[in-house]
């Protein structure tokens, strides 16, 4: 145990929740009991007779991202994140991350599917699991279950479900499903435009694998991120499943992305949750 690398302890330790890589600040703290999973279900009921009654379900994904960038960097971050959004709202649990995404095609394999790892399920799978997931979450007294998708691929299908989870429920007990957009749209469109402020160029910043995904993954967990193939996958370019170049990514510019994240996450759920909240433990 004591000959195991260090980047090993800390991943482990961020996947189980014990420590967060986004350390640095006292706002990257998440404070014990947010993770649904690790609580038991009395506990998880007195968290929601108390007033906790939003569900965050991050969802990510097991997919190619170049040479330097780990299968699962979508899995580790959603919780994260997640982690962070909950703790910040103070009245919210995280249910555990959804891993299994639609990627593309298998046979003929496309997109992603092309690259070793990848693992893809159909579009109405995927909007199943996340329909029944929220009615679960509904039927136990959550009121509010928002899905945080870390993967552009399949913001339309969260969309769709959450219709159908609201369509269905017929406003029953007040329970409501949402895509929550606001964090995507932060993690691309609002990322980057910070930093092309900062002087980094489209190309740079990229859509996949490239500096704004990169820095990302090694704010969130320097774990995700192999240092000595960064360079490879910025010459291997598209070929090697990278849109962009993330040969001067960093972890301080990606603490600038997960900042907006959970601000803009934050933001739009306290937003989201006002129509029907009369409770003043929601802030």
């Amino acid at each position: 145990m004591l000959h195991l690398h260090i980047s090993v302890v800390r991943r482990a330790l961020a996947i189980a929740g014990l420590a967060l890589p986004l350390a640095g600040s006292a706002a990257s703290s998440v404070s014990p009991g947010v993770y649904l999973e690790e609580m038991t279900s009395p506990e998880l009921r007195g968290r929601i007779a108390a007033g906790t009654t939003t569900a965050l379900v991050p969802i990510g994904g097991t997919e190619q991202s170049g040479p330097h960038i780990v299968l699962g960097k979508h899995n580790v971050r959603a919780r994260v994140l997640a982690g962070r959004i909950a703790a910040k709202l103070g009245d919210a649990v995280v249910a555990p991350v959804v891993a299994y995404v639609p990627e593309g095609a298998i046979a003929p394999p496309a997109a992603h599917m092309r690259f070793a790892g990848t693992i893809s399920i159909p579009d109405a799978a995927f909007e199943a699991l996340l329909e029944a997931t929220a009615k679960s979450l509904c039927q136990h007294g959550i009121r509010d279950v928002f899905f945080l998708g870390d993967h552009g691929g399949y913001q339309a299908n969260e969309a769709r479900a959450a219709a159908r989870v609201n369509r269905s429920n017929g406003g029953a007990g007040g329970c409501r499903a949402h895509a929550l957009g606001a964090y995507y749209d932060a993690a691309t469109t609002t990322f980057n435009a910070d930093l092309k402020q900062r002087g980094f160029t489209d190309a740079e910043i990229g859509t996949h694998a490239g500096l704004a995904d990169t820095a990302l993954s090694l704010a969130v967990d320097p774990a995700l991120v192999r240092p000595a193939q960064i360079a490879a996958g910025a010459r291997g370019g598209v070929g090697a499943g990278v849109h962009g170049d993330p040969t001067r990514a960093t972890a301080d510019l990606g603490r600038i992305g997960a900042e907006r994240i959970v601000d803009a996450s934050v933001a739009a759920i306290r937003a989201a949750r006002e129509p029907s909240s009369n409770s003043s433990h929601r802030k």
